[in-house]
């Protein structure tokens, strides 16, 4: 039973989609009428009315590829971070030859407002104004979901792109893509379907800002998804756009306020058993994502988890860095947003606390 925060468990009709024999994306037009469909669901689940790619890639791939499509060499990005991840967006930063500004916070605290609006106020003074700004939203690690919205309207105040990574969150909670110029997710975590696929929702302005800078590759540049009529920049990867395609569907059907509710459900058990067995939340309950709980059990978390898995079969994971050791995390995202399905989990855990 993988009970991972992604990749997550894979229901039985995504992996029979994935399966069946593919028509040829080079050649045939019904596999551009397969994708042209999966990102009009997308937008579905975005609830949005931006343009929706899939580029084939992992989830990373969108990280990189957004810094990678709008920064310039020089060019200067204000990375707002809590976790591993917002501190990775400033590495990418740097590897394009931006000039990255970290506004850091801890682990287990929501986003520095004062010392957001603090560097974004000297830049404009300085006449040296950001070009962009990247966010996390669901800091996987730490099970940390951040109020996005206060941090947008600083950004709009200051005419600055947003680049949201809502990787681990979007499907599972309300994003707000409208307000977002380069939103990010992937295929592996609330879809529920195998990993292997980007999905980008992009605004008009955060195009003509792609499209005002030279390219500096093809794989990491996500201009030529933006009209793919006349075909697709790279052989597509077939088989896992009909998977997420057909794992799109099912949370389409489902609507995306009953997606919400599920995941709420889901969360509210994990932390309602978690408390009855003494377990202390990483964060606080104010700040943990409707998609993943992180218990903070300093020094056990790898323990547990081993025992989990050879008793039980239930494999979960622990943190990442500094805080491997000390975090166990349980993914209630997607297929597995259930609460019986959670109740099993902790049942496993309650036995190997024992």
């Amino acid at each position: 039973m993988l009970f991972t925060p992604g990749p997550t468990a894979v229901p039985p009709e995504v992996r029979e989609a994935m399966a069946q024999p593919q028509p040829n994306s080079a050649v045939q037009s019904e596999f551009t009428d397969l994708y042209n469909q999966l990102c009009k669901n997308l937008q579905t689940v975005y609830d949005t009315n931006h343009d929706v790619i899939v580029p084939g890639g992992e989830g990373i791939l969108g990280l990189e590829a957004a810094i990678a499509s709008l920064v310039a060499p020089g060019d200067r990005v204000l990375c707002v971070s809590n976790g591993l991840y917002g501190d990775g967006f400033a590495d990418f930063v740097d590897s394009y030859d931006g000039e990255p500004k970290l506004v850091s916070a801890p682990y287990d605290e929501g986003y520095d407002l004062d010392a957001i609006e603090t560097a974004l106020a000297d830049a404009a003074a300085a006449d040296d104004q950001f070009l962009a700004a990247t966010m996390v939203h669901c800091e996987t690690p730490t099970g940390t979901l951040n109020d996005l919205e206060p941090v947008l309207d600083l950004l709009d105040e200051y005419d600055v792109l947003s680049v949201v990574d809502a990787v681990s969150s979007l499907g599972g909670t309300p994003v707000p893509t409208d307000r977002i110029d380069v939103c990010l997710g992937a295929s592996q975590k609330v879809f529920s379907a195998p990993p292997g696929l980007t999905t980008v929702a992009i605004s008009d302005r955060a195009w003509e800002a792609m499209e005002s800078r030279e390219p500096t590759s093809l794989y990491t540049n996500l201009l030529p998804w933006r009209d793919v009529s006349d075909g697709f920049p790279y052989t597509h990867m077939d088989a896992n756009v009909a998977a997420l395609d057909t794992a799109v569907s099912r949370l389409v059907d489902e609507g995306n306020d009953a997606v919400y509710n599920r995941h709420e459900r889901a969360a509210e058990r994990c932390r309602e058993r978690g408390a009855e067995l003494g377990l202390d939340l990483y964060p606080d309950q104010a700040r943990s994502s409707p998609t993943v709980t992180a218990f903070h059990i300093p020094g056990e978390a790898e323990r547990i988890q081993r025992r989990v898995e050879a008793e039980h079969d239930i494999v979960l994971a622990t943190s990442l860095g500094d805080l491997a050791d000390d975090i166990l995390r349980v993914g209630h995202m997607g297929y597995n947003a259930e609460v019986d399905k959670v109740d099993r989990v902790m049942n496993a855990i309650e036995a190997a606390l024992d």
